[in-house]
């Protein structure tokens, strides 16, 4: 089963990752392409690397995200796990179908603050 996890806030897809109140989890059947479950679940509190460890744990292999900072890029890249940035939003299982269709728009930007903060915590350097 490949596993594919989606920021959620306020019911929706929520476009900032580290901004997200829940995940939904939408496990695939890889042989047919179909989802087979989806269930909700509250992450840990968002601090350094908390998330993707968190996802990894999950047993996440994909995460379909909007904006999110190169660190946690980076940490996922380090697990192995796909990332798909720069999604617009939209509703969480319709995103993923079209991500299994090969249709799913993704500009594949990183962060972009969400309005949580000014993402300057995600640079590399610090």
């Amino acid at each position: 089963m490949l596993k594919i996890a989606v920021p959620m806030e306020n019911g929706g897809f929520s476009s900032h990752f580290g901004g997200a109140g829940r995940f939904d989890f939408f496990e695939v059947d890889e042989a047919s392409r179909a989802i087979v479950s989806r269930v909700s679940a509250t992450p840990p509190p968002h601090e350094r690397g908390a998330f993707p460890s968190w996802l990894k744990e999950q047993g996440a292999r994909v995460i379909l995200a909007g904006g999110m900072g190169p660190r946690a890029v980076q940490m996922f890249q380090h697990f192995g796990i796909e990332v798909v940035l720069g999604i617009d939003g939209g509703e969480p299982e319709q995103i993923v179908r079209a991500y299994l269709d090969g249709t799913l728009v993704a500009s594949g930007e990183g962060c972009g603050g969400g309005g949580l903060h000014d993402c300057g915590d995600h640079h590399d350097n610090r």
